[in-house]
């Protein structure tokens, strides 16, 4: 366990309950696509990067990424964190893992997968518009071997 300077009891006991399965947004999108008839496989460690969601039969790979831990809106957020407490920890921290963001998608797509990102408000707030998304991709995949048999 790592242990860091300068980090209050509440701050630890807060950070100590965040989980890397099974979150909120990844139930409810997984629950969604099951809804419509969708088969996945869940923290698919196979794969690169363990995607959250993967729909092996169409080799599509979505991750569930929370705003904070994967730095949506990362400049205005990097100049917030520089100013707070351990601000060198969590800016390197949060570009740490854009970067290993950055690279697992290349070696995903180098394999031949499809990978969708949705932020965890977006699949709280819409959900709809996420399995939208989904669908749309699974379409432009079977079209895609469609033309692929002519």
């Amino acid at each position: 366990m790592r242990t860091f300077e300068n980090v209050t009891e509440q701050r630890r006991k807060t950070m100590s309950h965040i989980r890397g399965k099974d979150t909120a947004i990844e139930v409810t999108l997984r629950k969604a696509l099951w809804k419509k008839g969708y088969r996945y496989r869940k923290n698919y460690k196979r794969l690169p990067g363990t995607p959250d969601i993967c729909l092996t039969k169409y080799k599509i790979a979505i991750f569930c990424d929370s705003e904070f831990f994967h730095g949506k809106d990362w400049e205005v957020l990097k100049l917030k964190l520089e100013k707070g407490n351990n601000g060198p920890y969590w800016t390197k921290k949060i570009q740490d893992n854009i970067n290993r963001d950055d690279e697992v998608d290349k070696q995903l797509m180098f394999l031949g997968w499809t990978v969708i990102h949705f932020w965890g408000k977006e699949i709280l707030k819409k959900t709809d518009e996420c399995i939208k998304v989904i669908e749309e991709t699974i379409f432009d995949i079977k079209m895609g071997e469609a033309e692929e048999l002519r």
